[in-house]
């Protein structure tokens, strides 16, 4: 089979597309035949060793994949070769097969192609995760979104308005903030031309955001908790400027705000049943029409590695998908 490799850590440009074996399932596995991959900024921080997870070389990157069961490991139950299914897999997606956990496997939803499928669970499961477990986020409150036109941060303004927030999406260019105000977000904030503090203090009569929502770190994350209401959620999502912060702790005491991490990979590791419920939940939250990730660009493996580079300097809004059969 063909997969994008990569065997040592460096610059993106050294991963390649090579013939490869197809790998076998282990107990508790399935192979997959991969039909979608979707691109994530986690994708350019692994082949760089610049990610918390180290994976062993050779590998591909591609942490979110949609296809069909064409094999089963032992102990495996409740799924069968043909299955339609989308899956968590961390890396490995960006290939013509790949292996997956049943932990992190739910079959596709009636209505949702194998594009969409590929391109949802890793936004939508964190920034649900981080919206409703960890922030608590209510019907009603402020929510703000820094790095607003990727793809976590276009999940966290459509699943903010299906949690009855109202949202503030905040990103570099006009462009983009078109866009956030596509999928349903109700003020946006130019950070590049705006004072982000002030601009969200004067949406919000000065009381600042209920919960922040930081994908980004970097010089926007002290602003965005200067932005953040008293007693407000800031939560620490990644780290996509490149920078990890370094924030004058007075900001939390200042106004009993509250700093949260956000981990979705290993909270659903610790706890296999908030994957499956809210996966449920994102499920019907699609079939109804409140949610769909916007997909901007299909691509096979070859081109895969460019848009890895472009994600890296966040050049990229919405989804990319790698079609690894073209």
């Amino acid at each position: 089979m063909k997969a994008l490799m990569c065997h040592a850590y460096g610059p993106i440009d050294n991963l390649k597309v090579e013939d490869v074996p197809s790998p076998q399932p282990g107990p508790d596995q399935v192979l997959i035949t991969v039909k979608a991959a979707a691109l994530n900024f986690p994708d350019a921080l692994v082949v760089q060793g610049l990610y918390q997870h180290k994976p062993t070389f050779p590998f591909s990157p591609g942490g979110e994949v949609a296809g069909v069961i064409k094999a089963l490991g032992a102990n495996v139950t409740g799924f069968s070769v043909g299955d339609r299914v989308l899956a968590s897999i961390g890396t490995g997606g960006f290939a013509e097969e790949c292996l997956a956990s049943t932990l992190r496997l739910m079959p596709l939803a009636d209505g949702m192609d194998f594009e969409l499928g590929a391109a949802f669970t890793l936004t939508y499961g964190t920034s649900l995760h981080a919206l409703q477990r960890c922030a608590q986020l209510k019907a009603g409150e402020t929510l703000l979104v820094l790095g607003a036109a990727g793809g976590v941060g276009l999940a966290a303004i459509e699943i903010g308005k299906a949690l009855g927030a109202r949202v503030i999406a905040a990103a570099s260019t006009d462009e983009k903030l078109a866009l956030c105000r596509s999928v349903g977000a109700d003020e946006t904030v130019n950070y590049t031309t705006e004072d982000l503090r002030k601009r969200v203090d004067a949406l919000t009569g000065d009381k600042g955001a209920d919960v922040t929502y930081d994908p980004v770190g970097g010089k926007y994350a002290e602003a965005g908790l200067r932005a953040t209401a008293w007693r407000g959620r800031f939560l620490v999502v990644g780290f996509a400027a490149g920078e990890i912060p370094k924030i004058p702790l007075n900001l939390a005491l200042l106004k009993e705000r509250f700093i949260i991490g956000v981990h979705w990979g290993e909270a659903v590791r610790r706890d296999r049943s908030e994957f499956t419920t809210d996966m449920k939940l994102l499920h019907e939250w699609f079939a109804a029409g409140r949610i769909k990730p916007v997909i901007r660009e299909r691509l096979d493996l070859a081109q895969a590695v460019d848009a890895i580079k472009r994600i890296a300097n966040r050049q990229v809004m919405g989804k990319v998908v790698v079609l690894p059969r073209g």
